[in-house]
């Protein structure tokens, strides 16, 4: 299975992914960002998210997809996007990364876009969930103009493994029907966003 936009590619991982991968993630400012990913970052911990990823695939009742996110110019992974599914019945959780090197060109958003309408229309997800530490200014921002809503803040609620801090984290929620009113918007606003970058 893989999702296709003007850029790029969102697709099962595959065990070769691993060195782009580790290129990625092992930039501290991108795993001081994730809760889960540590710092230095080394080829044993991009082999064992790959497996990871793999195997959340092949399983056959699934509860969540890592779709590696390949550009297509360069045939390369420069991130992943994820939608993981809650044992709640049709509530889901979303989170993204991006290599350093590709930041602010608009990956991100493009590869969102398709993820989030898989969710709600083949998922059938009746809800999204979403969270970023308060000081990431980029992904709480992408959140918001995503359409999420800021539903609260969970006070050193968060363990970061790159830093080793306790993080204040914000919650956000999207709903199928507010995706809805906001996907158009978007649309017209990335393909003015990919005009402008010819």
């Amino acid at each position: 299975m893989k999702i296709e936009t003007k850029r790029l590619i969102l697709r099962k991982p595959r065990k070769s992914d691993w060195k782009d991968i580790l290129e990625g993630a092992r930039e501290l400012d991108v795993s001081k960002n994730l809760e889960l990913v540590p710092y230095p970052y080394k080829k044993k911990d991009a082999i064992w998210f790959v497996n990871y990823a793999i195997k959340k695939w092949n399983k056959k009742e699934k509860d969540g997809y890592e779709f590696f996110i390949e550009l297509k110019s360069e045939k390369k992974v420069i991130g992943v996007t994820a939608v993981t599914i809650k044992k709640d019945r049709g509530v889901g959780s979303t989170g993204s990364w991006i290599n350093k090197k590709y930041w602010r060109k608009g990956y991100i958003l493009e590869a969102k876009i398709p993820i989030i309408d898989f969710a709600f229309n083949k998922l059938k997800l009746r809800r999204l969930e979403s969270g970023a530490w308060t000081k990431n200014t980029a992904s709480n921002e992408m959140s918001k103009k995503l359409g999420y809503k800021l539903e609260g803040t969970k006070r050193k609620g968060k363990f970061c493994k790159a830093t080793g801090k306790v993080c204040d984290s914000n919650f956000y929620g999207l709903l199928k029907e507010d995706w809805k009113t906001n996907r158009k918007r978007l649309i017209k606003g990335l393909k003015e966003k990919l005009k402008k970058q010819k």
